[in-house]
């Protein structure tokens, strides 16, 4: 394995681990889903450089709009869970109160 795809790899695991081990804080989990989607763009821009595909040549432009629009919707989140609960703690957010 080349170690540009080791590297990337290794990347979208760390922030997998980061996600399901460190999951304190809302902001903290946004940030690893922000390394997924960096890693996944830079992973889709490599590979798509070295097939020399024109048709899936906008693929890795689309998957960072959809993740700018993920990161705009985690930040209303935060801002909308920061104001009503007082903190971004994510163990004091429960779907089944109201």
């Amino acid at each position: 394995m080349p170690t540009m795809q080791f590297l990337l790899l290794m990347t979208f695991m760390l922030t997998i681990m980061g996600l399901s081990l460190h999951r304190t804080h809302l902001v903290s989990a946004l940030l690893c889903i922000e390394g997924m989607m960096l890693a996944l763009f830079t992973t889709f821009t490599m590979i798509f450089s070295i097939l020399q595909t024109s048709t899936l040549a906008t693929a890795p432009i689309m998957l960072l709009a959809f993740s700018a629009c993920e990161a705009s919707t985690g930040l209303a989140l935060l801002v909308a869970t920061s104001r009503t609960h007082g903190n971004d703690h994510l163990k004091n957010l429960n779907l089944l109160q109201c």
